[in-house]
């Protein structure tokens, strides 16, 4: 029934003019952070704001995979064969378009310490990573986490919904894929305060005029890798920022800060739309099935160090 509530809810709203001036603004609805934009910027793109012939150039070879790039000669075609669902295009963020959601520091890119970047393997080939444990593999491999479910939400190859729920007390954030909600207390005090520390961190929000700020930390005091260089330790605090810009775009802005994993608080950005339909179930269970067999390889790789290992 509330679920049902919350629906009709957003729905009403993507439809309605923004709040009246001076009201609490409405941030509910169903939302997707879907576009080929990725976190950091890529290699072959030298600014942040991209021209429209640079964009074109980067999103054609993609269209056809829904915003994944073709897969190389020597894979085994496993972008053709999933359903990517990243958008129609490179994001517009404030009328510009763009290279990648991180936008401070300026080229892009997520400034690890070398010391995390020697203890995370961050320099090695993907295939060449640690594997000494489950806890080595991100925690979408392990289908414990998404990036759109995390602190900050990051965009990825799928399952890019997010569902906001808010009353007086609180804001609820649903994602699509292992049913992670996340509760932002509007009262001054997390109601996971005190508790054992979770991917999800402990989140306490205010609002800034027409924006929701939320603090977040507590996150579990290890390094938790939710995708590559998508990581928070128990050292991590990140500040959000969710603006409704108008019936159909959603400002959110988020600065990450970790001593312990990098040289410099750094920050990034991204526009939300809403969603053309609403949240599905996403079973995931690979991470049941393939832990095994991956450490075992991980195992023979050691013992066999010759062995013809793509090296991307």
């Amino acid at each position: 029934m509330a679920l049902a509530m919350s629906m009709s809810m957003a729905a009403g709203w993507a439809a309605g003019a923004p709040a009246p001036k001076g009201a609490t603004p409405d941030l509910q609805g169903v939302w997707t952070l879907g576009t080929y934009t990725p976190l950091e910027r890529p290699k072959d793109l030298t600014s942040l704001a991209l021209t429209p012939a640079e964009a074109e150039a980067y999103e054609a070879p993609r269209r056809a995979l829904h915003g994944m790039p073709p897969s190389k000669a020597d894979e085994p075609g496993q972008a053709e064969t999933e359903q990517a669902e990243r958008g129609d295009g490179l994001a517009r963020v404030r009328g510009e378009i763009r290279s990648s959601w991180v936008v401070d520091p300026s080229d892009g890119q997520i400034p690890f310490t070398r010391e995390a970047r020697l203890r995370l393997g961050l320099d090695k080939p993907r295939v060449g990573r640690p594997m000494n444990n489950p806890e080595d593999a991100p925690a979408t491999d392990r289908c414990v986490g998404n990036l759109a479910g995390g602190v900050p939400m990051i965009g990825g190859p799928d399952a890019n919904l997010v569902e906001l729920v808010q009353t007086s007390d609180a804001v609820a954030i649903l994602t699509e894929k292992y049913h992670d909600v996340r509760i932002v207390s509007l009262k001054g005090r997390s109601p996971y305060a005190g508790v054992s520390p979770g991917p999800l961190g402990s989140s306490v929000g205010h609002w800034e005029g027409d924006a929701l700020v939320v603090e977040t930390s507590g996150f579990p005091d290890r390094d938790f890798v939710r995708q590559f260089n998508l990581v928070v330790s128990g050292q991590t605090t990140v500040t959000e920022r969710f603006t409704r810009l108008g019936k159909s775009e959603l400002l959110y802005e988020f600065k990450v800060s970790d001593p312990s994993l990098y040289t410099r608080p750094w920050s990034g950005e991204m526009t939300l739309h809403p969603a053309k339909g609403r949240i599905y179930e996403y079973a995931c269970h690979e991470g049941n099935y393939w832990m095994r067999s991956m450490l075992q390889a991980a195992r023979l790789s050691e013992t066999a160090p010759n062995t013809n290992h793509r090296k991307d």
